[in-house]
């Protein structure tokens, strides 16, 4: 309770997570289980890790991470080009900073930079822009990672390149949209969900509307969620209202934010710039249309197409349960590598690198209990 104490209004809190922990006793007694639900986005995950709801809750109801980071669902195919474009002569890599720590089939771009490689970070892609232009001697290739609210940046970076006519500034697309993993993810037959918490972020781009089909297809309720704490427990509070009356709605309790349709402006950036493409998730492989490729008119921007990096037959090392992780078939502390063989200084997979990764929230805070985990 002390984490509900620290709020100005921690009476309300209590009151909230008293409703939780009823209507998931109800919920369990109807299912003849505890409610299983599904935080798709990576930081609902760290808000629920940091926040000790998992450790509040159990027994009561119990939250699944999903595909919701972007770092995490990168292929290893994909992380190989990226590497491959690092090693090319006059090529300079501009990325996000969750990307130059996740490993490849035998090397990251961190470690390519410590072989001499230039790989710089930038908080947004105008910057790699920006940087190109005042380095017309070399090749900036950014790295455009992310769901739907990142590529509309992106877009716009390709925009400002072509303005500016910066003839040095490419982008490897390696954008993903989160409806079809959705899909993907309901059409596991071996995946055993009650309802979804859905991405407060994404939902901004998209809108609640996006989501109708896990209702309708599916007869899941879904509901999507700030960050705030009490947003979660909000969230959590209208699935299970939804579970116990047998109802499938989608629930937009994010509205300071989210809309019906949506960003039209974002959504129209993405039209105009990418297609939709067949491309691999970690842990999933090829989801249809679930990719962002560039439109033919924006070849000239395409780094995969300018410079077509030749890249080996990916490795997948041996243990890694990050594609289970991500398809919400288990926890962090059920891998037998996290916080042993996996650790934030030497990570086996991105879900132990990325800032949203769930073995990187869990490790840092919900490391006890886990297997083999060194205390």
């Amino acid at each position: 309770m002390h984490i509900l104490d620290r709020f100005r209004d921690a009476e309300t809190g209590r009151a909230l997570l008293g409703r939780v922990f009823v209507l998931a006793e109800r919920a369990r007694e109807k299912l003849g289980r505890p409610p299983v639900f599904m935080e798709v986005c990576g930081t609902h995950t760290v808000a629920i890790s940091r926040a000790g709801l998992r450790s509040l809750l159990d027994g009561k109801l119990e939250l699944r991470s999903g595909p919701g980071c972007p770092v995490c669902v990168t292929d290893y195919g994909d992380i190989d080009t990226m590497v491959a474009f690092g090693r090319l002569p006059g090529v300079t890599v501009g990325t996000f900073g969750d990307m130059v720590r996740v490993p490849g089939s035998t090397t990251s771009l961190e470690e390519e930079k410590a072989r001499g490689a230039d790989v710089r970070v930038f908080y947004s892609p105008a910057d790699a822009v920006q940087w190109a232009e005042a380095n017309p001697g070399r090749q900036m290739v950014f790295l455009g990672v992310g769901f739907e609210t990142t590529a509309p940046a992106i877009a716009l970076s390709v925009a400002q390149a072509q303005a500016q006519g910066v003839k040095n500034y490419s982008v490897f697309s390696a954008n993903k949209v989160v409806p079809p993993a959705l899909h993907a993810l309901l059409a596991d037959p071996e995946l055993r969900l009650d309802g979804f918490i859905l991405p407060g972020h994404v939902s901004a781009i998209i809108g609640r509307r996006a989501y109708d089909f896990i209702a309708d297809q599916y007869g899941l309720p879904s509901v999507i969620s700030g960050f705030e704490t009490l947003d979660i427990l909000d969230a959590l509070y209208h699935l299970l209202q939804q579970v116990l009356a047998g109802e499938a709605r989608v629930v937009n309790g994010y509205t300071r934010v989210v809309r019906e349709e949506g960003n039209p402006r974002a959504q129209a950036l993405l039209k105009q710039f990418f297609d939709p493409t067949d491309v691999s998730w970690r842990g999933f492989g090829v989801i249809p249309d679930s990719g962002l490729q560039w439109k033919p008119e924006y070849r000239a921007f395409d780094a995969a197409a300018r410079f077509a990096p030749e890249v080996a037959e990916p490795r997948i090392p041996q243990g890694c349960r990050c594609g289970d992780l991500l398809k919400g078939k288990l926890t962090p502390r059920e891998c037998k590598l996290f916080a042993t063989a996996c650790t934030p200084t030497h990570p086996v997979g991105p879900c132990m690198v990325s800032s949203e990764g769930a073995c990187a929230a869990f490790y840092q805070y919900e490391r006890r209990g886990a297997v083999g985990a060194r205390e």
